[in-house]
Parts: structure tokens; sequence; C-alpha cells
């Protein structure tokens, strides 16, 4: 049952015979699976909201740092994943990745145990963490394979925004799990709220109790009986145009270990290099940009210096780097996915530090450490954003089936320049007043206007890969554009840390701004100019 030898998804009677309901079977193992791997990759944006909340004796800029090593880390371990498919098969692939997020899940709930744990412990874990960021190209490149190219718009918008739904239930489930003793004695003892914190309802009073360990315990109950659906309820595709030689379950499992170790020591050393001495870093401030390119180029060339079946497979899959639409589809694909995932990892905090605080002048000089009695709640506010983009990002991928992808992304590309502008504008605003909640429902209208123009976004542009590219690179530039893109989750909380900490985070916003004026008319240049080599795909 696991593995199939015959797969013709563009044969319409193969399709209604077999194919249909052995991929919507793959389709929805795979979903819930990438859910998890969302909710664990990106659950520091809200456990770092906590932290602060608990009085855990680590300064804000340095949690910050977490969720951009998760980021850093699960971006990366994107690339190696961008090519199992074809080395270690659907099923292998996606059962064994769900099954690693066991070990930082569980791990995480330890280390919140205790308030004394290490901030080294916290960075580790984020680290491992990344392994959730990874799982998507794998997963975006194996649904890619079961549907023909006229459903796969649709398909992949399901995989991917249902999937990215783990960072709207992440954000639901941990406030709640975080409120109650759900794992009784064997999930610790609750640790007293210093400040007043968040949930779906409204806030938490100071002096309430809270079981942040459970952010970290809660994903086990879902995560182990998927390792088993995985295993027992999905394919490999056996096709020399998918999987032709993938080996043994055991074989495959020592190669993705092999891979991903890669990606690891890669997102390591970029780390290193890019964190401040106080943050168990060089201290050597070297610039973000230059650190993404050094990992993601070390990743690369790393896997392709590995021997044997691996080295041959990875040449053959590299062709992709050989069109020039891989790297332009790289480039649109990271204002789409990149800002929604980005923006999902920084958005808790940045309601928290930007809203939850008085911005008032004391001796001439402006501070930020004046709690907000009328700030609103981060937690009760910060999952609508991933909510609304994930859940209409299906939709995206429905209207590009029928008036085409690029021209769904333009529009898309108008409406983010228009809504950073507006947000990086009150968002001034509010870090230069006294009564900063003044401003947060124009702020926050237009950030829901932003993220649900990136889900449209992510739709749209998986139209597009499907029809620019054959079938046997289109999995792959899945992949890899995803990698390419997921570095949104590095880079964006980076960036606003660092204009929070320059007391200027309208910078980032306009940024952003100017980054999608420009992926605007490289859409139009290269997919919707009438003489252009893919015109309105």
């Amino acid at each position: 049952m696991s593995d199939i030898y015959e797969w013709s998804p563009e044969n319409s009677q193969f399709w209604q015979s077999r194919g249909k309901k052995i991929a919507s079977r793959n389709l929805w193992i795979s979903i819930p699976s990438l859910l998890a791997g969302f909710a664990v990759w990106l659950y520091w944006g809200i456990i770092t909201v906590q932290m602060l909340n608990l009085g855990f004796p680590i300064a804000k800029s340095e949690l910050f740092t977490l969720m951009a090593i998760a980021g850093l880390t699960g971006a990366t371990l994107r690339i190696p994943s961008s090519f199992f498919i074809r080395l270690c098969g659907g099923r292998n692939t996606i059962m064994f990745t769900t099954a690693l997020l066991i070990i930082p899940a569980l791990g995480t709930g330890i280390a919140l145990q205790d308030k004394n744990t290490p901030l080294w412990v916290f960075q580790l874990l984020a680290l491992l963490s990344g392994f959730g960021g990874g799982n998507f190209a794998s997963s975006m490149s194996n649904i890619s394979f079961f549907f023909p190219k006229e459903k796969q718009g649709l398909a992949l918008g399901l995989n991917a925004g249902l999937g990215n739904f783990g960072v709207t239930t992440m954000q639901i489930i941990v406030p709640l799990f975080m409120t109650f003793g759900a794992f009784g004695a064997m999930g610790g003892d609750p640790m007293t709220l210093v400040n007043s914190s968040g949930s779906l309802i409204g806030k938490v009073p100071a002096g309430s109790e809270s079981w942040i360990q459970n952010a970290g315990f809660v994903w086990l109950l879902l995560l182990v009986p998927l390792a088993l659906a995985t295993w027992f309820g999905m394919n490999n595709i056996r096709t020399d145009e998918v999987s032709p030689d993938i080996g043994s379950p055991l074989s495959t499992f020592g190669k993705m270990s092999l891979m991903l170790g890669i990606g690891l020591v890669n997102a390591l050393i970029g780390l290193w290099l890019i964190l401040p001495e106080s943050a168990n870093g060089s201290g050597w401030g070297v610039p973000k940009e230059i650190v993404l390119v050094l990992v993601i180029f070390g990743t690369v060339y790393g896997l392709k210096m590995l021997p044997g079946d691996i080295r041959n497979s990875l040449n053959r899959q590299y062709r992709i780097f050989n069109n020039k639409h891989t790297w332009v589809m790289s480039v649109i694909y990271t204002m789409t996915f990149g800002s929604f995932i980005g923006f999902a990892a920084a958005f808790p905090l940045a309601i928290k530090v930007i809203f939850g605080y008085s911005h008032v002048m004391v001796d001439g000089v402006m501070t930020h450490d004046t709690i907000n009695a009328n700030g609103p709640s981060a937690l009760m506010y910060a999952w609508m954003g991933p909510f609304i983009g994930a859940l209409i990002r299906p939709v995206g991928g429905w209207i590009a089936d029928r008036i085409g992808g690029a021209l769904v992304t333009q529009v898309c590309a108008v409406i983010m320049v228009a809504s950073a502008l507006g947000v990086a504008y009150y968002m001034k605003a509010a870090y230069a007043s006294a009564s900063p909640e003044d401003y947060f429902v124009p702020f926050f209208l237009l950030f829901l206007t932003l993220f649900a123009a990136t889900g449209i976004g992510n739709g749209s542009t998986f139209r597009t890969i499907a029809m620019v590219f054959p079938k046997e690179q289109a999995g792959p530039v899945l992949g890899w554009t995803s990698a390419v893109a997921a570095y949104g989750a590095f880079y964006i909380p980076k960036v606003f840390g660092e204009q929070i900490k320059a007391t200027t985070p309208e910078y980032a916003l306009a940024g952003f701004a100017i980054f999608y004026a420009v992926c605007l008319v490289v859409n139009y240049w290269y997919y919707l100019r009438k003489n252009g080599e893919f015109y309105n795909p």
C-alpha cells in the first residue's frame, strides 16, 4: 500500500478511477502534519511574550533572538528538505520529519518549568524547532506530484493554507493550555504572573497562575498519532519522475539526518556570526544580509559534496538553478510567504512592545519601559492576522486557477505596498505616544489587510510555479522558493527587534513596502507583459 509504481494524474481516466482517492488521502494526512510543524516552529512568538509576563530573567532583545533562531534554522532546513522526496519518498519523509518534532516539543516543556533555565538551552530548543519550518518544503514538493496541473493551485493552497493554520492554532491553543494544569503532576507546577497576561477573552491579572510549560507538552498529543498516521496512511510514488530509487526506510532516515545535519551546522555558524556576545554569539555584528547569503550557499554546496546516490540525485535536481525563473519566483514568493511567516513570528511581541508600554519623556529622554495599563493583549489579538492569512490562502489558489496567478499576485502586491506604509505611519505615532492604544485599531486593521494580501498571494504564486516549470522541476522549485521565503521568519523579527531598539519601528515596515514595490515590477515584467515569456500563466 505504501509504494506506488504507476502514477499518471494527467490521465483523466486514471485520475477519476484511482488517482483522486489516493491523492486526497495523502493531502488530508499531510495537512495536519504540516500544521504541527508550523506550530512547533513558531510557538516562540507566544512563549516569549509569556516569559516576559512571568518575569523570566532574560532581556527583551535576547527574547527576540529565540524567534529569530527558530526562523533562521527552519528556513535553512527547507533547503535540504526541498530535495527529500526524490531521494527518500513522500511517506518516509513526512513520517520522519513529523516524528522529529517530538524532540523540541518535549524539551521546551521541560525547560520552561524553571525560570532559571539558561538562555543557551532555550536557544538550542529554538534551533531544533526549526525542524517544523523545514517540513513545508518537503510537504509541498510531495503534494505537487500527486495532483494534475489544473488541480495544483487549490491542492497546494489547501496544503499550505490549512498547514499555515498551525500558526493560528498555536496562538489559540498555547495561551489556553497555559491557564490550567492540563497534564497534572506530570506537567509540573505553575508559575505566578508578574505582569498581566492575555487570553482569547481578555487579560489575566498579575498574580494568576500560568503553566507556560504546556506550550511544549500540548503538541505531543498531536505529534505521536500523526507520526503513526503518516506511516500507515501515506504513499511513496516510486516512478522515474518522482522517487525512483529510495532504498529502505532506515536508509532514507539516515540520508535525511545527514542532510538536515548540514543545514543545522550552517545555521549554527550563521547564528554565531550574527548574535551579540550577551546572546552567546561572536559579537562581531556581521550584517544579517551577508549571514543569510553565507548560510544559503554553505548549505547548498555542503549538500552537493555528499557522496554516492545523494550527490547524483542532487545534481539532477540542482538543474533548477540554471532556470532564471527559479530566482524570479524566489523573489516573488518571498514577498508573499516570507511576509506572512515573518509577520506571524513578530506580530505578538511587536504588539506587546509597542502598545503594551507607555512611551513618555523623562528628563528630556523618551522612555519605553512604563507598563501601559490600557494596552491591548498581544495574545488576544495576535492570532487573528495569521488566521486570516491562512484561511484565505486556498482562495488565492482557487482564483488563480481561473484568472491567472500573476494577475492575482500583482493586485496583492499593490495592496501590500499601501498597507505596509499605513502600518508604518501608525507604528510611528504609537511609539511616540504616552497612550499608544489610541492608534491600535487602525494599526491592527491595516495589519490584517496585509496578512490577507500575503495569504492570497501565497496561493497565486503556486499557480504560477505550476505553469512555468515542467513537472519534474516544479516540486523542487516549490521547495526551494519556500526555503528562501522562509528566511522571513528570521529576517522580519530581527529587523523589528533592531528598529524597536533604535526607537524607529516604522522604518521596518517602510523598508518592506519598498521591497513589495520592487516585486510588483518584477512580477509585471516577467509574467504580465503581453510579450513576456510566460504572459499571465
